[in-house]
Formats: C-alpha cells, structure tokens, sequence
C-alpha cells in the first residue's frame, strides 16, 4: 500500500495514537529488549522511515508509552489515597498514603517495566526536542503525585512532597528488575527459602516507600 504522509493534525494525531496503541499491546506480551523498530513498524503497517516522521527514536516511542501508563496510574491511584484509611498509630496517615501507592504499582507491571528502563534506557537514544517533552510531561506528573500526597499530610512542605513523588519513581525502577527474575534465579532463590519474587517485590516497595515518605514528614514538622 503506497504511503500516504498524514498533514492535518487530526490525521497526524490518529496516526501517532495507532503507533502508540501498537507499541502498548506488544509491550504487554514482550520485554522492550525484544521489540525493535523495525517490528513494531510492520505491526503499525508502515515503513520504518514513515514511523520515524511520528517519533523521534523506537525509544521516543515507548516514553509517549510511559507517559499514558503513568498518566493512568494516576487516575486510579488518586481516590484510593484519599479514601485511606490511617491506623492510630505514629504517622499513621503516612504509612496509609504510602502503603497505598505500594499497593497499587504492581497491579501495573507495564508502568513499573518502562519507569525501570527510563533512564538507563529509553532515555539514551532521543533528541533534544524530544527529551524536552519528555522531562516536561514526568515533571507534571511528578506535581500531580506530589500535591496528592500532600492533600493528604498538609504538614509536608512541598519540597518534601516532590521529593518523595520522585522516590517513587526511583524505588520503584530500582526494585522492579528483581520482580522478574530468570529460571535459574527463581529457582536458586526458592531452594534458599526466599518468598516469590513478586511478593518480595511487594514487600520491599512498601517498605521502602513507608519508610521514605515517614522521614519526610518527620523532616517537614
């Protein structure tokens, strides 16, 4: 099929949403390694040189991937924090926000496999255009998070607030290799009597969430 460039910008528009949708459902049956440029233009039904007049990089890709996934997390994220109920323990209202948050990234295994490749990854092959829209729309969703928690604990200063929105983010790529680990590594680490590693995932992300957002407070007051 001769290839038609795309110049309104509903059209343009259709065709980088058809690219986005594409490179979302490979990723939720294949690791990023996995997929190159030239597949997931095949799959879109394109050349590889027409995707590229859409996105700077296969990279640039799968950020605008990363974009929605986070931007979705937010959404469902947003009314189970403050709908938290807090313990009347210390900083009780801490480890509910938190424990919450940890709670719900592992429901989302593609947010937490992009936020993993981010930086050491996904980040290394985009242009500077393409990094600017990139840097612009984590930091707005690092607001968004941040004014959520701090909703929700008025004694946290903003920077603290911010802070810890991109300690999320961190934990959460830090840990997240763990959480899918090889054969071998599941087996040697069942022998040992250690938990799955997705429940191990599960508990080190709450710890370390708690415990973050618990010195951040303390900080703050």
């Amino acid at each position: 099929m001769e290839f038609r460039r795309a110049r309104r910008p509903e059209q343009v528009a259709s065709r980088r949403a058809s690219i986005l949708d594409t490179a979302e459902a490979m990723l939720a049956e294949r690791p990023i390694a996995d997929i190159s440029l030239r597949e997931l233009s095949t799959q879109v039904g394109l050349a590889k040189s027409n995707v590229l007049r859409y996105f700077d990089s296969r990279e640039a890709i799968f950020l605008e991937v990363l974009d929605r996934r986070w931007s979705a997390w937010l959404d469902e994220v947003e009314p189970l924090v403050r709908a938290a109920r807090a313990e009347p323990v210390p900083y009780g209202r801490a480890i509910a926000v938190a424990t919450v948050l940890a709670t719900s990234l592992p429901r989302h295994p593609l947010l937490c496999e992009l936020v993993g490749a981010m930086a050491g990854v996904l980040e290394r092959n985009i242009g500077v255009e393409a990094a600017r829209a990139v840097k612009a729309r984590a930091a707005a969703h690092t607001a968004r998070l941040a004014d959520l928690v701090r909703g929700e604990l008025p004694q946290l200063d903003r920077a603290g607030a911010t802070h810890f929105a991109g300690a999320v983010v961190v934990i959460t790529a830090g840990l997240w290799p763990c959480a899918r680990p090889t054969d071998a590594i599941a087996q040697a680490s069942a022998e040992l009597g250690c938990p799955p590693a997705a429940e191990a995932f599960a508990t080190a992300l709450t710890e370390g969430l708690v415990n973050q957002l618990i010195g951040l407070v303390v900080r703050s007051s």
